[in-house]
């Protein structure tokens, strides 16, 4: 007999034997369990704790409420967009930086799409669940424009233009997101997501920061002109000297 085959010891674990999901998991996987089987407004908090062997106290050490317990993995990602965007310098374009920044909330979704499009169709037959969603996209959107407002302070109506990008890269990720969803988690959702930020980077990014718009962004015309010639000359030849490009 090889060693390979030979029976464990005793207090050895078997890589063939299933090791138990940590309680937090536990509780996730018992509520919608229930939420599929009975409906999320017929499921309790004690039907919950119940199926998942643990008491209510364990519970409330892991969600605030039920409605949380739909949303679990949002406080982790929220945390990790904070810590990413605060990792950046100077040379980062901010509003790319955010774009960066919000492939990290879709790639939360994509690590476990079953999950995702359980909770998305949940989430669209429950009107508390979708007013819940909709404050935790508020929370991504005032990252995002906090991290502006710091980055564009310096730009005429920096402020404004931070608040106004930061919903427009909410919303591109949110309409690739829920097309795939939609689609049951099928598709290129990454392609998807980098053609809506796409329309963000067009419409937020300096001339400066896209290519060849430095160079004519510092073009000088000079122009020579005899002393005394009427105005009207002088404007066409400025024209005629613009339009040479």
């Amino acid at each position: 007999m090889s060693s390979s085959s030979a029976a464990p010891r005793r207090g050895e674990k078997t890589d063939a034997a299933p090791s138990k999901p940590p309680m937090r998991d536990a509780l996730v996987a018992a509520a919608f369990q229930l939420f599929l089987e009975r409906g999320y407004e017929q499921t309790t908090v004690d039907d919950i704790v119940a199926l998942a062997g643990v008491g209510r106290r364990s519970f409330f050490r892991y969600f605030p409420s039920k409605e949380d317990v739909v949303f679990p993995d949002h406080e982790g990602c929220l945390a990790d967009v904070t810590a990413f965007l605060a990792a950046g310098d100077d040379t980062d374009e901010p509003v790319q930086r955010v774009c960066e920044a919000v492939r990290l909330v879709l790639r939360m979704y994509t690590e476990n799409p079953t999950f995702s499009v359980q909770r998305y169709r949940l989430t669209k037959q429950v009107p508390g669940l979708r007013a819940y969603e909709l404050s935790v996209v508020w929370r991504y959107e005032r990252a995002f424009a906090e991290y502006l407002r710091g980055r564009l302070a310096g730009r005429r109506d920096g402020s404004l233009q931070a608040d106004v990008a930061a919903a427009a890269v909410a919303a591109a990720h949110n309409n690739a997101l829920r097309s795939w969803l939609r689609s049951d988690g099928k598709g290129d959702v990454g392609t998807e997501m980098d053609h809506a930020l796409g329309y963000v980077r067009a419409a937020f990014d300096r001339p400066a920061d896209r290519p060849g718009d430095a160079e004519r962004s510092e073009d000088v015309v000079v122009l020579v002109s005899r002393r005394g010639a009427p105005l009207w000359r002088v404007v066409q030849e400025i024209e005629a000297t613009l339009g040479q490009d």
